[in-house]
């Protein structure tokens, strides 16, 4: 069945999609970033790039939105710029999510998960998609699915809310986790309108998710979250409460926001908080080991157009959260040229970016200034 509804195949990118901005184009300069840091593009013609996993081979594999592709970027000399990107999938249905185990591809299509295995050695030749599970919802509002294995070595699937706001059935609004044979579904967490990106702390491997509020409360309101999800079951509110505080003005009425686990901490409103990764690497300056790192795609129905960066969400001693920019200039004015999608750590401790809008990854390093 799968066959059919997809054509799998592999295409070397040599400045082929039309729709994909060259490197040279891009005005980096306008991105601002603390000393010591720099930003380069690590891949260009990347169309719609969305979730980053890293193989095995150090391969980095890319999920699209719009565009229905999987991607799988190669740096073969090491020198921090991709030598080519393939094109290892097409025909897919929203497959934003990617996640790697055991040498295979996991990847998202609406209702479905499915494998590619040994696909490091194959990208070439990739094999026939093996269906995971068949039985996820299909509805594509808010339909696309991120992915990744936590340290239990389960998948997690993210469920959005097929609404801006609406009461839900028991299949959505949700984070669940399943065996990596598609057995053995679980739900983790409720009342997540849409969570487009999720880690687990290194040292307590906890849970942490963003969740995108709802819209039309205005401009100030609701804010997007990051959550903490320390067990399983917890619900976060939607569509009673937004924020931990806001009762929703239409279905909050007979519900109190006490009942709900709030955020760990509010974000920006309507700044699109999708990909977040904790900084495991060793590059950065020790004060950055173990923050979290987040895209913020940016806000589209907002009268002043917020986020298009990357923000840090840093921890004291004492446990409180704090959040700043970390890497901001893809919105000029109210002219944004890019659009920051998910955050991934390299073995090198460098931080990767993909970018939908203008169809890159982004490498981000650090040098201790001089």
């Amino acid at each position: 069945m799968i066959t059919r509804l997809m054509t799998v195949f592999v295409t070397l990118v040599s400045g082929l999609f039309a729709d994909a901005i060259h490197a040279g184009s891009l005005p980096l300069e306008t991105i601002k970033l603390l000393p010591g840091f720099a930003i380069t593009v690590y891949a260009d013609h990347v169309p719609n790039a969305r979730g980053m996993v890293l193989g095995e081979r150090g391969i980095v594999f890319v999920g699209s939105r719009s565009r229905g592709e999987v991607y799988a970027v190669v740096d073969k000399d090491g020198d921090h710029r991709a030598d080519g990107v393939y094109t290892i999938a097409r025909g897919l249905d929203m497959p934003v999510g990617v996640a790697y185990k055991d040498r295979s591809l996991f990847v998202s299509s609406l209702d479905r998960i499915v494998r590619f295995d040994n696909i490091e050695a194959r990208l070439t030749d990739p094999p026939a998609p093996v269906v995971v599970t068949d039985s996820l919802p299909k509805e594509t509002h808010h339909g696309w699915k991120y992915l990744a294995f936590g340290p239990d070595g389960k998948l997690y699937v993210a469920v959005g809310a097929p609404c801006n706001v609406c009461e839900l059935d028991p299949r959505h609004g949700l984070i669940a986790r399943l065996n990596a044979d598609g057995t053995g579904y679980e739900v983790v967490a409720r009342g997540v309108r849409n969570s487009v990106g999720f880690d687990w702390d290194p040292k307590s491997r906890d849970l942490w998710f963003t969740d995108n509020g709802r819209d039309w409360l205005g401009d100030d309101q609701p804010p997007d979250e990051l959550n903490h999800a320390s067990g399983i079951g917890m619900h976060f509110g939607f569509p009673y409460c937004h924020g931990g505080t806001i009762r929703d003005p239409d279905f909050g009425a007979t519900r109190r926001c006490s009942e709900f686990t709030p955020p760990a901490l509010p974000l920006g409103p309507h700044v699109a908080a999708l990909g977040m990764r904790f900084y495991t690497g060793k590059m950065f300056p020790r004060e950055y080991a173990g923050q979290i790192l987040i895209a913020e795609h940016g806000s589209w129905n907002r009268s002043k157009k917020i986020g298009y960066r990357i923000t840090l969400v840093s921890q004291d001693h004492d446990g409180r959260l704090r959040y700043s920019v970390f890497a901001e200039g893809w919105l000029q004015g109210e002219e944004a040229w890019g659009r920051p999608v998910d955050v991934l750590v390299m073995p090198d401790g460098a931080l990767l970016v993909s970018d939908d809008a203008a169809g890159v990854i982004y490498r981000i390093a650090y040098r201790e200034p001089k």
